[in-house]
């Protein structure tokens, strides 16, 4: 792989700050200080993009739904984005089977999960939502820096994979970002992710042997090679002078198409299949 095709899946996947000691997510213990917002990250650590046509209401604050199975840091994640007027939190959960039901009944837009959870892991619990709810994104939000865990939460359908250690003001940010769309991933294992990529595109040239291509019509090939160059849904509509609602539909065509879960993968994909540079 090419260093344009490298610095192409780098721009597709948003990557947080790395947050400063100072901004880290820390235990609460006692009394917060006034006027800041603090979410409990104290727990041990545990053994640590489908993308589908959006149908949120624009305008609409963003419905949230937060699993995971330590009730105090679940509870300060609910007060921190509850602050926020584009959020509502519609729920929570402590474990994957119970988040399945909820998010069906529920319908959230964003959906914050830890990896590893009793009754139904995270990443069983992100294959059962994006079965019953395909238009919700789902960010592990997890101690776990495991590359298994991070390969495995995206090809289950995992929009976003963030570690705890993420600054609190900016899960805010990232939920907005993940519900606009984009992919959301902690440096750290952006980097891994990265040179799985590589080292894949390495092995086979990028595609298995024998298989045929999936074959894109002119214009959603357009819009491909403009989704790996990291522009948002309006940037390409501006681009090719069509409605973002066109663009959403050609975005889930290109990944039904290809079998791919998100915008991430198919960077990879333009990438490695020369259709970057438009010599695919």
């Amino acid at each position: 792989m090419h260093i344009r095709g490298i610095r192409s899946i780098c721009a597709a996947v948003r990557i947080t700050r790395v947050p400063s000691e100072r901004n880290a997510c820390r235990p609460i213990s006692g009394h917060n200080a006034p006027g800041r917002k603090t979410v409990v990250s104290g727990h041990p650590p545990t053994p640590e993009p489908t993308l589908t046509v959006d149908t949120r209401v624009t305008g609409a604050p963003i419905k949230v739904l937060v699993v995971d199975d330590h009730a105090f840091f679940r509870r300060g994640l609910v007060s921190v984005l509850s602050e926020e007027p584009d959020i509502d939190v519609i729920g929570e959960s402590g474990d994957g089977e119970q988040a399945v039901r909820q998010a069906a009944d529920l319908l959230p837009d964003v959906v914050l999960m830890d990896v590893w959870m009793p009754h139904g892991n995270g990443i069983e619990a992100c294959t059962g939502i994006k079965s019953s709810v395909p238009d919700a994104k789902i960010v592990m939000l997890t101690m776990s820096d495991e590359e298994n865990d991070l390969f495995d939460a995206l090809k289950a359908g995992a929009t976003g994979y963030l570690l705890k250690e993420i600054s609190i003001d900016e899960l805010p940010d990232a939920v907005r970002a993940v519900a606009d769309g984009q992919s959301f991933i902690n440096p750290s294992m952006a980097t891994k992710l990265i040179g799985e990529f590589t080292a894949l595109a390495k092995k086979d040239g990028g595609r298995s042997r024998g298989l045929p291509a999936p074959e894109l019509t002119d214009r959603e090939t357009e819009v491909l090679r403009l989704v790996a160059r990291c522009l948002n849904n309006k940037e390409i509509a501006d681009e090719l002078f069509i409605s973002e609602h066109t663009v959403k539909n050609h975005v889930r065509n290109i990944l039904e198409k290809l079998q791919l879960h998100s915008r991430t993968e198919a960077a990879v994909y333009a990438v490695r299949e020369k259709i970057l540079d438009g010599d695919g």
